[in-house]
């Protein structure tokens, strides 16, 4: 049986390209992630809310449903709830998603350490 290769797209052009088209003067503030070799999903998130602003709450409903987080991803949020001293509660709100979402990441990642 035939793995099929998912293609990821080049969020580090698309956003260089965005900032360089329609916004040149937030090009100081994106440059340290943007110089990064890789973009982790919250990197992603964080140069989106650097470019674009604050959503209207139904945007923000509709891309939270949308998202979805590789394990590195997860690692990393459990690693700056854990640096920042947050409960499960504090972290969702904070990443804005689910407590339950937070619960089985844990579990999840603590069964496999």
């Amino acid at each position: 049986m035939k793995k099929c290769k998912i293609e990821v797209p080049n969020y580090k052009r698309i956003f260089e390209d965005i900032i360089k088209m329609k916004y040149p003067y937030k090009e100081k503030e994106c440059r340290n992630t943007l110089n990064k070799e890789e973009l982790s999903s919250l990197d992603i998130i964080n140069l989106n809310q650097k470019i674009f602003g604050l959503e209207s709450p139904k945007t923000q409903k509709f891309n939270q449903a949308h998202r979805s987080y590789n394990k590195e991803d997860m690692i990393a949020i459990l690693e700056y709830q854990r640096k920042n001293k947050l409960n499960n509660s504090q972290l969702a709100i904070h990443f804005k998603m689910s407590r339950n979402t937070i619960a089985k990441w844990r579990k999840k990642v603590l069964k496999k350490v």
